[in-house]
């Protein structure tokens, strides 16, 4: 009985301090999409108190919601927003912008491709930005639009001299020539007259015969060029607005540098200092904001009750019976 109490005791004990941490969470903040295109550092008041202002120029279409504004520490002091002031105005905007191009090319030699694509290019888009790109030489690509077979004639001569007779069948009828095999097409024939090893005449005869052949070859029929130009375009006499964020100043806490924090202090007079105590006594404690932990400790004190309630309904059930 002792285990399932302490099981219940501890299960709302883990609850309510994990119900609190999800409770005490900050909310994420906003992310930077913008980046100010000034920064101004400057004294205001009579006490020089230091400020910076942030200037931000977004089009109409952007969403000023996602400026930066929150805290920051920089050079030993914690800034935090002020104000943030809008001003509607006509100006230029600028935008990065990138234009894929394609054209025809006899060659897929990227050497020669490169030296012919224009190193820049004058833009104008659609909705009125002007601007001058140049060419991002990682872009560029080359494919090949076909193939195609080309068919052409290969011939060869042979000569074949001192036959005894003029009678086709003494030729070969095919040959190899550089790796093709040719076959007989035409024979002419010459003769002359001779005498043999005991003076009598003899004729012989000399054949010019003509092989052919054929031989395909694949070859594409042309070649695509892509590549892809980037820059800035703007566009003049268009509607910004300009937004300034107001940053206050105060100076950052420094941390204790005894170790732990035990710094010692007097107490002051007519007060009385618990012993161990590491906060001066004239320490303002900020009000602490415990309405996160509400509805977690009230979960936790239910989930306890209930457990505690049921072992003991159990226990006078068993000793009933």
């Amino acid at each position: 009985m002792k285990r399932i109490l302490t099981i219940l005791c501890a299960l709302a004990i883990v609850m309510a301090g994990s119900a609190t941490a999800m409770a005490a969470e900050p909310e994420a903040g906003q992310s930077a999409s913008y980046y100010p295109i000034s920064v101004e550092e400057y004294t205001y008041g009579p006490l020089d108190e230091l400020r910076i202002n942030k200037t931000y120029q977004l089009s109409l279409a952007d969403d000023p919601s996602l400026i930066p504004t929150g805290d920051f520490t920089r050079n030993g002091r914690h800034y935090y927003l002020l104000d943030m002031t809008r001003k509607d105005e006509v100006g230029v905007d600028i935008q990065t912008h990138t234009e894929a191009v394609t054209k025809p090319s006899d060659t897929n030699n990227l050497e020669t491709i490169l030296q012919r694509l224009d190193a820049e290019m004058e833009v104008t888009t659609e909705d009125g930005y002007v601007g001058i790109l140049r060419l991002d030489h990682t872009s560029v690509q080359v494919t090949t639009d076909g193939y195609a077979t080309k068919t052409s004639t290969l011939t060869a001569s042979r000569s074949y001299p001192n036959l005894s007779e003029a009678d086709t069948s003494l030729i070969p009828k095919s040959i190899e020539d550089k790796g093709k095999t040719l076959t007989l097409g035409d024979v002419k024939w010459s003769e002359t007259a001779d005498v043999d090893g005991e003076g009598n005449p003899v004729t012989r005869y000399t054949a010019t015969a003509s092989y052919t052949g054929t031989a395909s070859s694949r070859y594409a029929t042309g070649y695509t060029v892509s590549a892809s130009y980037t820059g800035e375009v703007s566009k003049p006499n268009c509607a910004v607005v300009t937004y300034t964020a107001i940053f206050g100043s105060e100076k950052a806490p420094e941390e204790s540098e005894a170790p732990g924090g035990n710094e010692q202090h007097d107490p002051a007079p007519g007060q009385t200092e618990a012993p161990g105590s590491t906060e001066a006594p004239d320490t303002v404690k900020e009000p602490v904001d415990l309405s996160g932990l509400k509805h977690p400790v009230i979960i936790g004190v239910v989930v306890l009750a209930l457990g505690v309630g049921g072992v003991f309904a159990f226990k006078k059930f068993k000793e009933r019976r």
